[in-house]
């Protein structure tokens, strides 16, 4: 019999990255939902971060770079509809184009400023 059963070797460790992700949508969307400024940029830090982290885990890209751009526009367009629209959700846009400049600012001095070398 086997000391560990349904365990592979090709699989060594578990990712931490689902726990992040788990964490950052709900405090994501209580900081919209209450309009507190600090906790939905920090709960959509988490978010795009952790999912990032996910797709560059799992192969999908080679660096975290190009993703954290894409997420970057995807929350400028989302809080800009939220902010420049008749809706009264002018602050909880601005929250969203907040993480989004954060998120554009990683992507972009990760672009400039990290060697492309391989990994070791």
């Amino acid at each position: 019999m086997d000391e560990q059963p349904g365990l592979s070797d090709q699989y060594r460790r578990a990712s931490p990255w689902p726990l992040f992700v788990a964490l950052g949508i709900p405090i994501a969307e209580l900081g919209i939902l209450f309009d507190v400024f600090a906790v939905a940029v920090a709960g959509l830090l988490l978010f795009c971060g952790s999912v990032t982290g996910m797709l560059r885990e799992s192969g999908y890209a080679k660096t975290p770079w190009r993703p954290l751009g894409a997420f970057a526009l995807l929350l400028f367009a989302v809080g800009g509809v939220l902010a420049f629209t008749d809706l009264n959700l002018v602050t909880r846009g601005y929250a969203i184009i907040t993480a989004g400049g954060f998120l554009a600012a990683a992507g972009i001095g990760g672009e400039l400023f990290v060697p492309k070398g391989e990994p070791i």
